[in-house]
This record gives C-alpha cells, structure tokens and sequence, in this order.
C-alpha cells in the first residue's frame, strides 16, 4: 500500500486578481517536490475577486477591504487551514491586523521575498520596486530594505504610471499592453541603476511572462510559493 505524506493544509485568501492566484496556484505545484499526486501541497483557495481594490483604497484612506478579507480568513480557518497565505502585495497593507485577527499563522509575501533576496550570489547591489502605489505608500518593502544588503530604486511618475498601466491590462485580459508597458517602465528603471525588478505585484509575473526582461525579475509570487511549500512540509504529523 502506497505511503500517503502528511502535508499540512494552505489556506488560499486569493481572487486578487484570479490570473494571479491561479498563477501563485502554479508555482506551488512546480515548486513542490513530488512523485505523486500525494506528495503535493493541499490547498483550500478563498478565491473572490469582488474584494474591494486594495489600492484605491489605500489612496483614498478607506478601510474597505479588511472586513471582506477577515470574513475570507475565518472561512480558511473554519474548513482546516493551518497556515494561510495571501498572493496580493497590496493587501499586506492590512496583514499586521487580519493576523492579529487570526488563529493561524499568516505567511508574508515581503518577508518571503527578502528570504529569496538573502539567498542570491552573488549579492545584488540596487533592486528596483515595481508595485501598485498603494504597496509604495504602504512601505511594505521599503522597511525591509536597510543599510544592508541591496539599494532600492523606487520609479518615477512616468515609469510608475506605465507600471500602472500594465497591472490594469493585465487585469482585464491585455496581454500585448500590458507586456509593451511592463517592458517600457523595466527599461526605465534598469536604466535608472537597477540590477535587478522586484515584481512587487502578482500581476507583474504575468505581464512579463513572454519578456527578455523577466530573467531580471525577483518574483513575490514564486517566493510566497516557496514559503507555503515549506510550511505545508513541516512538522509532518
């Protein structure tokens, strides 16, 4: 009779956007060492694309997407989940409160990415932060980066907006804009100094998934993937 592995259950907070969660879905999979179906990470995915723009919302000092968030979060915790995982850079801007909140450990997309900045040789001497500008006003990377380790390169308003540009046509099914414009403001901000593009919005890796560019990518998604694997495999039961 065939060994069933205990793998621990990863609660999913996604549908911000649905591309990207399927996408962070992916990268799980890919990332997971495995033989058989069994050996794969377990998932439980709370996958509403009608929580209110994260963004928008930091913009306009409103708080409306933390109660539709913890309502998402109490149903992963309700139906099992042992740790939960939210695949949207913005909405880390609540993650201190929803955790808080919350009976069960809630992983972060920033810190999962310094993890992955910390493993690259060799070290990377300046990162530029493409990202909504409500993760930019929210600080969420910029408290992460101190004296040590890589400079980051924040963009300027006409490579932001062009970032802007390709999070929305990639949102609504784009993909020639939204790679053209993701393209464009990568050359500004590689020009501006950067070694390296911290894809600071799941909907970046997927603009730039047909790109020369993306090989310069440090992608959030992949490492929040990397961090459920890890949880999910540890203190086998």
């Amino acid at each position: 009779m065939q060994h069933i592995p205990h793998r621990r259950l990863i609660g999913v907070l996604g549908g911000m956007g649905p591309a990207a969660t399927i996408d962070f879905m992916t990268k799980v999979v890919m990332l997971t060492p495995a033989q058989h179906d069994q050996d794969h990470v377990p998932l439980l995915v709370h996958g509403v694309p009608q929580i209110p723009d994260r963004s928008a919302a930091i913009a306009a000092g409103s708080d409306a997407p933390f109660l539709p968030m913890a309502a998402g979060i109490m149903q992963l915790e309700r139906a099992g989940a042992e740790f939960i995982a939210i695949p949207c850079n913005t909405a880390h801007y609540w993650h201190e409160r929803l955790a808080r909140g919350s009976r069960v450990p809630l992983l972060h997309i920033a810190d999962a990415v310094m993890t992955m900045i910390a493993e690259i040789e060799p070290p990377i001497g300046a990162v530029a932060l493409m990202a909504t500008r409500g993760t930019i006003a929210a600080g969420l990377y910029q408290s992460r980066f101190g004296a040590k380790g890589p400079r980051l390169i924040l963009p300027d308003e006409p490579a932001q907006a062009l970032v802007d540009s390709a999070i929305a046509a990639t949102k609504a099914g784009q993909r020639p804009l939204a790679l053209r414009h993701a393209e464009e403001a990568s050359r500004r901000l590689l020009d501006a100094g950067a070694e390296r593009l911290l894809l600071a919005c799941t909907e970046l890796p997927l603009a730039l998934a047909d790109s020369e560019f993306l090989p310069l990518g440090i992608d959030p998604t992949e490492a929040l993937a990397r961090a459920c694997v890890n949880a999910s495999l540890s203190e086998a039961r």
